[in-house]
């Protein structure tokens, strides 16, 4: 059993329950990030196929190092999505649009809904929590998240959640030691600081 985490943020939000965000554990975390990405619907993660033991190496991997972090986020203590933050500059997303100082790149995976189905209001209220842990808690001053341009579920999301659709561009491929990324036509969006928390 591994000691309890201290959230490296915390938000109550009304009519929702209390969002906590941990800093993942490689090992700890590992079933259930494994569970999540082998769900067909999260195809665009990339992960799809891969053992559990390849899903703990990824991560741990990235735990090594200081321009990508990953977390798992709760809802009341229940794993509720995972999230990675990135520095724009240090990745291939780079390449394609003119990084702005304070920006942070997001990737977001979501639980999968349980067995009461819909849930109206879950979505907007968990990404409300989140914005406002990258955006105020670590002083960033816009996000930019790089969904594939065949996912429209996430392109949609974002742009219901305020985010400013961007260009349409194709994040190149990387090929080296411990890292394989295959060419990804990703539709780009922004958010501002100022748009999503205005005053």
């Amino acid at each position: 059993m591994s000691e309890p985490r201290e959230p490296e943020y915390e938000q109550p939000v009304d009519g929702f329950g209390t969002v906590r965000v941990l800093r993942l554990d490689p090992q700890a975390d590992a079933d259930v990030v494994h569970a999540w990405a082998s769900e067909e619907r999260a195809s665009f993660w990339g992960m799809n196929g891969l053992t559990r033991d390849q899903v703990a190496e990824i991560y741990a991997h990235l735990d090594s190092l200081d321009t990508h972090h990953a977390y798992l986020v709760q809802r009341d203590g229940v794993p509720a999505a995972l999230l990675q933050t990135y520095e724009p500059e240090a990745d291939r997303v780079s390449e394609c649009y003119e990084v702005e100082p304070g920006d942070i790149g997001v990737h977001l995976l979501l639980a999968p809904a349980g067995p009461e189905g819909a849930r109206p209001g879950w979505t907007s209220a968990l990404l409300g929590a989140i914005a406002s842990y990258v955006l105020i808690g670590l002083d960033r001053r816009r996000v930019v998240v790089d969904p594939d341009v065949a996912n429209e579920k996430a392109v949609a999301r974002f742009l219901r959640q305020g985010f400013e659709q961007g260009p349409l561009v194709t994040l190149p491929e990387i090929d080296i030691p411990d890292v394989y990324l295959p060419e990804k036509k990703a539709q780009l969006a922004f958010l501002r600081r100022e748009v999503a928390f205005p005053g």
